[in-house]
């Protein structure tokens, strides 16, 4: 299979129990989906580093194997390939130093430029029609030519309104061509044979147990802070009704470590390491107490924009008709273990906030160990999940 032509961003859409599976539209490949094999290795691949879950799906799901590497500046950035020559490099030095399969890769894509939407279309029944319809809605979320763009779609449900017409619910999801030629150039150079290409958000939903079999009635939120970004999720009945790509994760706190306190980047971003936002907690280890406290409120200044981006993302999906209650949010990624982090999300945005336990759904293989914050390895461990 060429994978430059053959490629499906959604062969690992949550499905649970569909009522119907729509046919891919004109440019998407069939999808890959059934030939998915019981071990698969979740490569997730950020702005500063690289990792990886080896998880065997045979009855349970068992991580025999998690690896993470750092990853050169300039190499990727905003969820972007600048460098597949120095990416495939990397990546091929990373599966023999950690003796990992390089078949069965699945692979985590987030950036600004993955468009992904829930829509009606009502009143088409030949199957044709239907996907000229979604093709057309697919353009207007990209405004790019239908050549350009790698879209896949699934049909979540199908009802009848009042007039009898029949309204499908479809998850859309639209890439730019380009961006993931460039991931698949590195790839190929690393010599990985990749099972699948997924969504970060998606691989999110797959971790955490309780987005997925949340009650009918409400929605989880499940956020992955990064380094550089901040991927945001919205399940609704075991779906992703809802997903964003936010330019904020934990460079924004070293910036204002760094700010506040005059110090170079290395430097403070090794003072984050001692940061803590917890209540009667609250400092960075190592400064006196009047710095310690000039820290706490540049990096609470700078929060603020986490939360504004948030909270337009949360007003405009409640805005959506048939838009459920959000019920709670659920923290992963490498940032999220800031302590105190949490408890600070819920008192800005009024919603109950912990952090998500990326475990919820696998066990770890005799030897197998996690660091101290298993969130930062929650996409990898999702995209190692076959359901």
């Amino acid at each position: 299979m060429d994978l430059r032509k053959e490629i499906k961003l959604s062969d690992l859409v949550p499905k649970r129990a569909p009522r119907e599976k729509a046919k891919p539209a004109a440019k998407p490949a069939t999808s890959r989906r059934r030939g998915a094999p019981n071990e698969i290795v979740g490569l997730k691949i950020g702005t500063t580093g690289i990792s990886a879950a080896q998880v065997v799906n045979n009855g349970g799901k068992e991580v025999v194997r998690v690896a993470r590497a750092p990853l050169p500046p300039g190499v990727v950035d905003g969820g972007e390939v600048r460098d597949p020559v120095a990416l495939g490099s990397a990546l091929s030095d990373f599966f023999a130093q950690n003796s990992l399969p390089r078949k069965g890769v699945r692979l985590g894509l987030a950036n600004s430029r993955i468009g992904v939407r829930v829509i009606d279309v009502e009143g088409i029944e030949d199957e044709q029609q239907l996907q000229n319809a979604i093709e057309f809605r697919a353009h207007e979320m990209l405004s790019v030519p239908i050549e350009e763009a790698v879209i896949d779609y699934q049909v979540i449900s199908v009802n009848t309104d009042d007039e009898g017409k029949t309204v499908r619910k479809i998850l859309l999801v639209v890439a730019y061509r380009e961006s993931v030629d460039r991931y698949l150039a590195a790839t190929d150079a690393a010599k990985l044979s990749l099972c699948g290409i997924d969504l970060e958000a998606f691989a999110l939903l797959r971790t955490v147990d309780e987005a997925g079999t949340a009650a009918e009635e409400a929605a989880v939120v499940v956020l992955n802070v990064g380094h550089e970004r901040t991927t945001l999720a919205i399940a609704e009945r075991g779906v992703c009704a809802f997903t964003r790509v936010l330019e904020w994760g934990g460079a924004n706190v070293a910036n204002a470590l760094g700010r506040a306190l005059k110090l170079a980047p290395s430097e403070a971003e090794h003072l984050k390491q001692g940061l803590s936002l917890a209540e009667g907690e609250a400092g960075v280890t190592g400064l006196p107490p009047s710095k310690s406290t000039e820290a706490v409120e540049a990096v609470r200044y700078e929060l603020q924009g986490l939360v504004r981006e948030l909270l337009s993302s949360l007003r405009f999906h409640q805005a959506q008709p048939g838009s459920l209650p959000l019920a709670r949010m659920l923290l992963a990624g490498g940032t999220s273990g800031i302590p105190g982090l949490a408890a600070e999300l819920e008192r800005e945005l009024g919603l109950p906030v912990s952090l998500a336990d990326p475990l919820s759904r696998l066990k770890l293989a005799d030897g197998v160990e996690l660091p101290d914050h298993p969130g930062a390895l929650a996409v990898a461990l999702g995209l190692g999940i076959e359901d």
